[in-house]
């Protein structure tokens, strides 16, 4: 495939240190699921993190022996000549701490117990994460990255990671995110949960010992998610009020072409992704707010933060709205940090940070190639 990373291959790190939650809650040991592209450099100066957002995960470019249509979510932005240019920048995927793809999570085993965790597995942070991702940075011999990249949920932790480890990121990509989520978004993400929670199926989150999934719970999480991640303009665009037979049929089959997609979308989702992740992930979402131990005072929040800043948001993302993003650049120059910051006009909402847009890309390709020259003089 032209421009791709080409085969890759997962691993997985194993922790035995004890992790030490925002929660009080304590892991005694765990795994993460990764993945590696490009070639790190002699001083290790070269190196990218991708901070995956709600259901995302490590495998982020390139494809499987297995499975060549098994494509990286991220693969449009990642890869040789792409504007993260897997030639000059060592690329690190992960699944964070509590998912479903390989990372130690609810459906893993308890050793203690030979089950699967389920409801006893604690409910995460995006702080927690930053200190899971930086154990493997350690792992890894990094003692500082080049970027930390992330859209959404995983802009959150790159912003997290400028705060925690000031010293440890020399910039900070955030896009399409926000320092705190407003009402309404926690709202969308209760909606979601109870939907899981209130599933017969679900078993107060042990439903993997009935051999049971919550999935009609599942389901419809993610076909209200994923109404949030696409513009109205978007919707009518591609759906309109198109009706899938071309007549009414006066009942509460699917009629219209959204609904057939919708329903697709929940339940392709319920059949690969695990509804306790799903809760953790939507917490760890609730939860993100730098501000909150300062009074509220979003600039006293990112006073720590050394890192440059790029930060980018789309015009018809209503959920990550182009104020929040404005909200961030604010704190940052009023902490005199460096920080430079796109609009960019996109039709597809929140779901623009995952798109092939021209003007985005090339917002992140120049930022990008700025950056490896620092490595490269």
């Amino acid at each position: 495939m032209d421009n791709s990373v080409g085969i890759v291959t997962a691993q997985r790190a194993h922790f035995a240190a004890p992790l030490t939650c925002k929660s009080g809650a304590i892991l005694p040991h765990y795994e993460l699921a990764y993945e590696t592209y490009g070639t790190l450099n002699a001083d290790k100066s070269n190196a990218v993190l991708i901070c995956h957002a709600l259901s995302g995960h490590h495998h982020v470019a390139g494809y499987y022996a297995d499975d060549q249509k098994n494509i990286g979510w991220w693969d449009n932005l990642i890869g040789p000549g792409k504007p993260l240019d897997t030639n000059k920048f060592f690329v690190i995927g992960l699944n964070n701490l509590g998912g479903c793809h390989g990372s130690t999570g609810p459906s893993s085993l308890n050793p203690a117990t030979g089950k699967p965790y389920g409801s006893s597995f604690p409910v995460v942070t995006v702080q927690d994460w930053v200190e899971s991702q930086a154990r493997l940075a350690d792992l890894l011999g990094i003692r500082q990255f080049a970027a930390i990249v992330g859209g959404s949920l995983g802009g959150m932790q790159a912003m997290q990671w400028a705060l925690s480890f000031p010293e440890r990121v020399r910039h900070v990509l955030a896009i399409a995110t926000a320092p705190r989520l407003t009402a309404e978004n926690i709202a969308f993400n209760d909606v979601a949960r109870n939907a899981i929670l209130t599933d017969p199926d679900f078993y107060g989150g042990d439903f993997y010992e009935h051999q049971a999934v919550p999935r009609r719970g599942l389901r419809l999480a993610r076909m209200l998610g994923h109404i949030t991640y696409l513009s109205d303009d978007a919707m009518a665009d591609k759906f309109g009020r198109t009706l899938r037979s071309g007549k009414l049929a006066y009942n509460y089959d699917i009629e219209f072409e959204i609904e057939s997609y919708l329903r697709y979308q929940g339940d392709k989702f319920a059949a690969y992704f695990d509804a306790n992740t799903y809760l953790l992930m939507t917490k760890a979402l609730d939860y993100f707010d730098p501000a909150r131990d300062y009074d509220d005072n979003l600039d006293r929040a990112f006073a720590p933060a050394k890192a440059d800043f790029l930060v980018v948001s789309f015009t018809t993302d209503w959920r990550f709205s182009p104020e929040r993003s404005r909200d961030i650049v604010s704190a940052l120059l009023h902490n005199r940090r460096n920080v430079s910051y796109a609009e960019i006009s996109s039709a597809h909402g929140h779901d623009s940070f995952l798109m092939q847009h021209e003007h985005y890309h090339k917002v992140l390709r120049a930022y990008l190639d700025n950056i490896a020259r620092e490595f490269a003089a």
